[in-house]
């Protein structure tokens, strides 16, 4: 009986979320997530507990990793989630406190409940091995990977296995944007890496363990393994099935997500509180625009920016999803805005810096300078980047 409530709660959490503005997948794809192969996965967790990282995306079909594992005989004694809860359904930031699985009484360890991200030593002598299974979207500040960071730091203080049942990247066709200056460390950029890093989760779980990114020098070594995908390439257009999280609508929400999340970081709204989080931005006193829109308190966004304000700007709902992908990080729109409200520096706040990954972007937009001449200054770091990531790199190019 327990195991049938599960079922159905999945079903209907992942039916809920496919059908929440999110573009659906026409044809049955080739590519077969990491999830879905069991005969690789189950005979690493057999006879070992294990802690499961995921949430409302660690969908394969119907059913969740978390059902497919027990299914098979796999003793699991912890959940983990990151940022939005287990069910995916809370606002960014928001603290999401632990609790206990319903149907399976499962402990569910919130990793993001305002306190300490890593769990007690407590928790970590429940299970043997982590097994992470989350959709990531393939941006530096997207909290899916600096949570997997965390639980890797702790699975090498504490001796554990760490496993990465590999998903697609959906921008995982390029390389773009400023490196991570570390100074500028935070919750939104763990790692020297770019904007756009076009690596999957398990890519990057190898490239942290390679280039020795987890704290005091520690590694994994031959206790990291990597269920890869299959079918699945760097050029692949990999459509998701569930919306990643709450203010991620659509795929072009998905593809615009790397040059308008920066508006977090102004006094901008991006559209949380609207239907088109990401694929809109407005200001009450921008000028020259016949476009509208008023955020609301929503789900998924309980009290957005500029809540009840009718915002005048943009609405880029309409733009062809190729040519977001081929503009990269795209800082147009966030200089058209800061062009239009004339606010100088009171445009921006301390986030921007977080989000962008560096203190010059702010300077160069305010004195004048071109998206392009902009992209122009971190074109070498991206050069870099990409050899340096080469050999951990699963998947063609």
């Amino acid at each position: 009986m327990i195991m049938m409530n599960l079922k159905v709660f999945y079903r209907a959490v992942a039916l809920a979320a496919a059908l929440a503005l999110f573009v659906p997948v026409a044809l049955p794809q080739a590519i077969k997530v990491g999830a879905e192969r069991t005969d690789s996965y189950v005979p690493l967790l057999k006879g070992k507990r294990v802690a499961l990282l995921s949430n409302h995306t660690g969908m394969v079909g119907d059913k969740h990793t978390l059902d497919l594992m027990l299914e098979n005989g796999i003793e699991v004694t912890t959940i983990f989630s990151p940022e939005h809860g287990f069910r995916g359904n809370a606002d960014a930031g928001e603290h999401v406190s632990s609790s206990v699985d319903e149907a399976t009484g499962i402990p569910i360890a919130s990793l993001y409940d305002g306190k300490k991200r890593t769990p007690s030593a407590e928790t970590m002598a429940r299970f043997d091995v982590i097994v992470t299974d989350l959709q990531d979207v393939g941006l530096r500040y997207y909290t899916y990977y600096v949570t997997m960071l965390n639980l890797m730091n702790a699975a090498a203080e504490y001796g554990k296995e760490f496993v990465v049942l590999d998903r697609p990247n959906p921008n995982g066709m390029y390389v773009d944007g400023p490196v991570l200056d570390m100074k500028y460390k935070s919750g939104v950029g763990g790692l020297p890496i770019p904007v756009v890093h076009g690596m999957t989760l398990g890519e990057l779980a190898l490239m942290i363990d390679g280039e020795g990114w987890l704290s005091s020098g520690r590694k994994l070594g031959e206790r990291l393994s990597v269920v890869p995908c299959e079918g699945y390439t760097h050029q692949s257009r990999y459509r998701l099935p569930v919306q990643p999280s709450p203010n991620l609508k659509s795929m072009l929400a998905v593809y615009l997500y790397p040059s308008t999340c920066y508006f977090e970081g102004t006094v901008v709204s991006l559209g949380r509180g609207t239907e088109h989080p990401f694929e809109v931005y407005g200001h009450p006193d921008m000028k020259g625009c016949t476009f509208a829109f008023t955020p609301r308190s929503i789900p998924g966004a309980k009290n957005p920016p500029l809540l009840g304000k009718e915002c005048r700007g943009r609405d880029l709902t309409g733009l062809d999803e190729e040519s977001v992908i081929s503009a990269g990080v795209n800082l147009e729109y966030v200089i058209d805005a800061y062009r239009r409200l004339g606010l100088g520096d009171k445009f921006f706040t301390s986030f921007f810096e977080l989000l962008i990954g560096n203190g010059e972007v702010r300077q160069m937009i305010k004195a004048g300078k071109s998206a392009d001449e902009i992209k122009a200054t971190w074109h070498d770091d991206v050069e870099a980047f990409k050899s340096r990531r080469k050999p951990y790199l699963l998947y063609s190019e």
